[in-house]
């Protein structure tokens, strides 16, 4: 007799050929969701790896709406750093040793830049370029840009201590900041592109770092970013100088600390 004679033959390969398709929906789906979480765990170790190469910023509007073809006119502030008595380092110190010396100073000042919202554009050989405002607007990029080289002279002054315990020599460090407008963007090779900024705002930087050894201080800024900073920064001016392809004598300032 039949468990269920209500229930013709018909209805029980219908019911039975629906369990099956069931069955594969749910298979089916089950590996997608597999799939999708690979995907994602793909995706998310290539931003970890891109964005060593790349701000955070960038990479997330490459995602949205692919790679940018051309340069946007922006206010930006650029800092431009560099080792002092680099070369005299180099030959005082074996090949490997000077490597993780530079290692350690490049994650100790990189570190002191992004905490203070920019982003390291390229690294050039023992000097540094770091931008603020390129990626997006920010008013306060002024001020950022100079906390930050405070920062990086007390993150300079703190690794110096500890190269010193290991029978090392000190670091020393010479910034240059200014603010200006300049057109950032990919920049490079079909092979190779940074986000960087071109035009005069980054040449300024780059003359004005070189003076620092000359003046005997560690930090410069322009009287173009002097202008918007808060009142708590305590700066010297210095009389001008000439900055080579810099046309006129550009107004500068020593900073010396931050009073809160």
């Amino acid at each position: 007799m039949r468990a269920w004679p209500w229930i013709s033959g018909a209805s029980l390969l219908a019911i039975g050929a629906l369990a099956f398709l069931l069955w594969r929906a749910r298979t089916e789906s089950a590996r997608l969701r597999r799939r999708l979480k690979d995907a994602g765990e793909d995706l998310q170790s290539l931003q970890l790896a891109f964005s060593r190469f790349a701000p955070e910023a960038l990479i997330e509007r490459i995602i949205a709406d692919g790679i940018p073809t051309s340069g946007e006119n922006k206010e930006v502030t650029v800092l431009f750093a560099d080792l002092v008595g680099y070369t005299a380092l180099a030959e005082r110190v074996e090949p490997t040793v000077l490597v993780e010396i530079l290692n350690g100073y490049f994650e100790h000042m990189s570190r002191a830049i992004k905490e203070h919202g920019g982003h390291v554009s390229t690294f050039l050989g023992d000097g540094i370029l770091a931008l603020f405002g390129a990626l997006e607007p920010n008013p306060w990029q002024g001020n950022d840009a100079v906390h930050a080289a405070l920062a990086m002279r007390a993150a300079l002054d703190s690794y110096s201590r500890e190269l010193e315990a290991r029978g090392l020599p000190r670091l020393g460090i010479g910034v240059g900041l200014h603010r200006g407008v300049g057109v950032a963007g990919l920049v490079g090779s079909r092979d190779k592109k940074e986000f960087t900024i071109v035009g005069r705002t980054i040449n300024v930087a780059a003359r004005l770092q070189g003076h620092t050894r000359s003046l005997g201080v560690d930090i410069l800024l322009t009287e173009d970013l002097r202008k918007s900073l808060e009142p708590r920064f305590v700066l010297r001016a210095l009389p001008p100088v000439e900055l080579r392809g810099i046309a006129g004598p550009v107004s500068i300032h020593a900073v010396e600390r931050f009073d809160p």
